[in-house]
């Protein structure tokens, strides 16, 4: 058994699915004009967004996404703050890992 469906609530579904999709290689699998959007992996993760006026998660909630090797975690912080996104250095906790705000109002972690 695994985990494999999230539904994200964000204050922009169109901005949240674009850096997904970009930076993360999420694909569209369905969308209800800027208030619904369904993406898919490759491994089976359904991760829906669904829009709202206000986002109040938890200051540590996050989801992850977890990289081949450090150097990938590296080269994803060099291009999102390249971009413009507000991340953390990388660093070693509990891996070789950083967190980057995405648009729509949650926090994603990559790691190694």
């Amino acid at each position: 058994m695994k985990l494999n469906h999230v539904n994200l609530t964000v204050t922009d579904v169109a901005a949240a699915k674009h850096f997904l999709q970009t930076y993360f290689g999420l694909k569209i699998g369905g969308e209800r004009g800027e208030a619904f959007a369904a993406l898919f992996d490759d491994d089976g993760l359904v991760l829906t967004l669904m829009k709202s006026a206000e986002v109040h998660y938890p200051k540590t909630f996050h989801i992850g996404f977890i990289q081949e090797s450090e150097e990938k975690v590296n080269e994803m912080h060099r291009r999102l703050t390249k971009d413009g996104f507000e991340a953390t250095a990388p660093k070693r906790a509990h891996g070789w890992t950083f967190y980057v705000k995405a648009p729509g109002g949650f926090t994603v972690e990559v790691l190694a």
